[in-house]
């Protein structure tokens, strides 16, 4: 017994002896389109369950906005690269954060944050799990959630216009990863948003590098959708170039091809995931959650 006594601050010393299981990194969450940081039935309960299931983790829903209600109409008309740029202050100064976190976007908050990972590498952002994120972008908008269809009407009109004139770029959310594949040319040279951090418009070595530090690259994919269209964009692919019926896959998009995100080497080392579920969008169970993505988690 007085011998075991002395070993143990040796092999402590090794590392040999089991201490304390390590803190789970810190949390990110992004909420979608008319949704906000703590509603009780979506991020709020997102946030309690994951605090619930991995106990002491630190669980930051994101805010933008004063209240609740400038949150949710800031993810209709808040320009997104603003939003970024407030998200990427938040983080910076919130000292839970400094070693570390992980990040978990809903629908268009996947995007949003991938683009956080890209731009704002301080605080690091460890792993990304986009919860059916429109990472191509979308080209329609067959359904809203909960009681904004007469909103989504204005906004259907408003993309029919003009989604690439200056000033429906600016203010309106949607405008900003609207993805016409009948009009790259004009898509390429307008989006302010996603053809930006998709480098449609030229390599942004810092944007690829920022990405690939990523552990893991999680994308959800719903395949009951009916509200992103296409759905694929969920898993980074999209319609062919020049049409809007036939999709391919991430991996057969000139994005993949010429690696202007990293993507290829991503994917070949084994840090790109790729999960189907079924339902419609961001339709799940907590039973699916709790097993496929709280190990990300943990």
């Amino acid at each position: 017994m007085a011998a075991l006594r002395a070993a143990v601050p040796v092999l402590a010393l090794l590392g040999l002896c089991p201490g304390p299981a390590a803190a789970a990194a810190p949390l990110v969450i992004w909420h979608g389109m008319g949704d906000s940081c703590c509603n009780p039935v979506s991020m709020g309960y997102i946030k309690k369950l994951v605090e619930k299931k991995i106990p002491g983790i630190y669980v930051l829903s994101l805010k933008i906005g004063s209240s609740l209600m400038q949150d949710m109409e800031n993810s209709f008309f808040m320009n997104v690269n603003a939003q970024v740029s407030e998200v990427c202050r938040q983080l910076a100064q919130d000292p839970q954060l400094q070693r570390g976190y992980n990040a978990m976007g809903f629908s268009q908050g996947g995007q949003f944050l991938r683009a956080v990972a890209q731009r704002c590498p301080a605080p690091p952002m460890l792993s990304l799990i986009s919860v059916g994120g429109q990472h191509q972008g979308v080209y329609g908008f067959p359904r809203c959630p909960g009681e904004s269809s007469h909103l989504c009407d204005w906004i259907r009109r408003t993309l029919d216009l003009g989604a690439y004139s200056k000033a429906v770029q600016e203010h309106l959310v949607q405008a900003e990863y609207w993805h016409d594949p009948l009009k790259e040319e004009e898509y390429r040279k307008n989006s302010i948003f996603l053809a930006d951090i998709n480098q449609e418009r030229g390599i942004n070595e810092t944007y690829k590098k920022n990405l690939m530090a990523l552990k893991k690259f999680v994308m959800v994919k719903f395949l009951n959708d009916t509200m992103v269209d296409p759905p694929i964009s969920e898993w980074f692919g999209f319609y062919k170039s020049g049409q809007a019926k036939e999709t391919i896959p991430l991996q057969e998009t000139s994005l993949y091809k010429e690696d202007r995100l990293g993507l290829q080497q991503m994917d070949k080392a084994g840090k790109l995931v790729f999960l189907g579920v079924q339902g419609d969008h961001l339709h799940f169970s907590e039973e699916w959650f709790d097993s496929t993505i709280l190990p990300f988690l943990q």
